[in-house]
């Protein structure tokens, strides 16, 4: 699922009634009118962090597949699981 900045500045500006897009600038007006003050390093943390999240839960394994990993970890004393979910964490690091 791809993360739209538009729903982030609807979720951190609750007012906000009509959003304007120019590029990578935002503009927001409240049922007024009125314009809205935007925190684009508020907005693009949040971005970050969502972006970050709906990549990890791509990278990571099927739950069913994971538990296979497991079953076999634990018969043969091997770490597949571990280094499955070592390897999706290093390559989709918190932001």
């Amino acid at each position: 699922m791809s993360v739209i900045k538009e729903d982030i500045i609807y979720q951190l500006y609750p007012d906000a009634c009509v959003i304007y897009a120019d590029g990578s600038s935002f503009t927001a007006k409240d049922k007024d009118g009125n314009s809205i003050s935007l925190d684009q390093s508020a907005i693009d943390a949040e971005f970050a962090k969502k972006e970050y999240i709906n990549k990890r839960e791509e990278a990571y394994p099927k739950l069913k597949d994971q538990l296979d990993m497991q079953y076999w970890d634990k018969k043969n004393g091997t770490t597949t699981w571990v280094d499955a979910i070592a390897k999706v964490k290093s390559d989709n690091p918190k932001p």
